[in-house]
């Protein structure tokens, strides 16, 4: 346990504009509970900064008394890396404003936003950016380790639409990144994670987009998987860039459009989403029911921001989760028949598979072109284990571990670090590829201390530690 005196609390509490929460304070647990239930972590204190000032003084804090740190965004990375015990967690979730130019279609944007405060701004003028599916997530973890959705086909990652940060680095400097800018640091921040800083405003380039789109799930039975996934397969790897089709495989919800007597049962599901013209989408999309008799689907045109939330009923915070991930480039027969086998034992109703689409404009990129170097990867797997109770750990975790084991010969080079779980830091080096050396040359030089280090970290050289 730290042991700190109240005077030097009191002494920092002055320095903040925002509040500084102790263990027993209103708002203490509040600010500590992440998205993921699994994650139980009392900081000794919670620096809830309002502004990038309160961000260098929280640091300098941490650095005076070798805090452990750990940084908060959004809250949910599945690592539980925003929270740490016993030390200083610096929350930036009040900092979460958006500004938007939409004759230069740009965006800034606080490190505490989510993907829904980001979107609802943005698409007031019919434009967004990349982002994820959950629209709870946190823009800035999002961003700092990849970021892909919907839209990465057509524009890339979140991170091949980056064009600027505000950085307090380690030593509590003030640096802005981007292309002219710190350039080998906004190389970092792209793929990176939090290793180097704590950015503190984000800037993106928007596109056109909506704000009506065609989107839509078509959900097969799971009888029909091995040619329903088959031709999904097939059919990803020549659709154009405006189309993305994901895969899931899961217990079905109960959504009105299926027949009742199939909630619980195993089925799979195509979500799509098409960012044209939705009369041309709904020809391209005309095959997908050829590939089985569907159960019932639910496919037409709605606002990209109710399709951005169209999942969060499945992810909602407060249960227990561990995931599993592998970067592919193709979808094997292997692994198909691994995906059928896996799915049909379950260890949970919520439990699922998805293979999310990506290609397209995200493999234009070059890979040394910023840390996150899979441009080779045209599909990432999840494997998204999700239950209620803590005695179900060991049983749902052995699940996931064992398929992801199974799966692992049809994986590619690579993985994605948003999707890395606590206890695999043995595979940071391998998520990273050929970048890593460059990005532990960069670590020893802006944070050679390590204080940064609550995170899928990238150690400093060891003559730097």
């Amino acid at each position: 346990m730290i042991d700190l005196k109240q005077e030097t609390i009191d002494a920092l509490r002055k320095r903040l504009t925002g509040p500084l929460l102790l263990p027993g304070d209103i708002g203490y647990d509040e600010a500590r509970r992440i998205w993921n239930a699994m994650i139980d972590r009392r900081p000794a204190l919670i620096s809830r900064c309002e502004s990038a000032d309160d961000v260098v003084q929280a640091i300098a804090f941490a650095r005076e008394h070798s805090l452990l740190v750990s940084v908060r965004g959004g809250g949910h990375n599945i690592a539980g890396n925003a929270v740490c015990d016993d030390g200083l967690m610096i929350d930036l979730s009040p900092m979460r404003g958006v500004q938007v130019d939409p004759t230069a279609r740009r965006a800034t944007v606080g490190p505490g936003c989510t993907l829904a405060g980001f979107d609802a701004v943005a698409q007031a003028h019919g434009l967004a950016t990349p982002l994820g599916i959950n629209s709870t997530t946190g823009v800035a973890g999002l961003t700092l380790g990849g970021g892909f959705g919907w839209l990465s086909r057509k524009y890339g990652m979140t991170i091949d639409n980056l064009l600027a940060v505000d950085v307090v680095l380690a030593d509590g400097r003030r640096v802005r990144a981007s292309e002219t800018e710190n350039p080998d640091l906004f190389w970092g921040v792209r793929g990176g994670g939090g290793n180097f800083g704590i950015v503190t405003s984000f800037e993106f380039l928007l596109h056109p987009v909506g704000p009506e789109v065609l989107c839509g799930l078509i959900v097969f039975p799971f009888d029909q998987a091995k040619a329903v996934l088959t031709r999904f397969a097939r059919f990803t790897e020549t659709m154009p860039d405006e189309l993305a089709v994901w895969m899931i495989t899961r217990k079905a919800p109960p959504l009105p459009f299926l027949p009742a007597e199939v909630h619980g049962t195993e089925i799979v599901a195509l979500a799509l989403f098409y960012t044209g013209d939705p009369a041309e989408g709904e020809k391209l999309i005309e095959p997908l029911r050829g590939f089985g008799t569907a159960l019932g689907e639910h496919v037409g045109v709605q606002p990209y921001t109710a399709w951005q939330q169209a999942f969060d009923p499945l992810l909602a915070p407060g249960a227990r989760n561990y995931w599993k991930s592998h970067n592919l480039t193709r979808l094997s027969d292997g692994l198909i028949d691994a995906i059928i086998e896996y799915t049909g034992t379950l260890p949970s109703p919520q439990t699922e598979i998805f293979v999310g689409t990506i290609g397209g404009q995200t493999a234009r990129v070059t890979p040394e072109a910023m840390a996150y170097s899979s441009r080779d990867a045209r599909y990432v797997m999840n494997v998204h284990c999700r239950w209620e109770l803590a005695g179900d750990d060991e049983r749902c975790i052995a699940w996931a571990r064992a398929f992801f084991a199974k799966s692992k010969p049809f994986a590619s080079s690579g993985a994605y670090v948003n999707f890395l779980t606590r206890d695999e830091t043995d595979r940071v080096a391998f998520a990273y590829g050929a970048t890593y050396d460059r990005l532990v040359e960069l670590k020893s030089k802006y944070d050679p201390s390590n204080l940064f280090r609550m995170n899928q970290n990238i150690k400093p050289a060891p003559d730097q530690r």
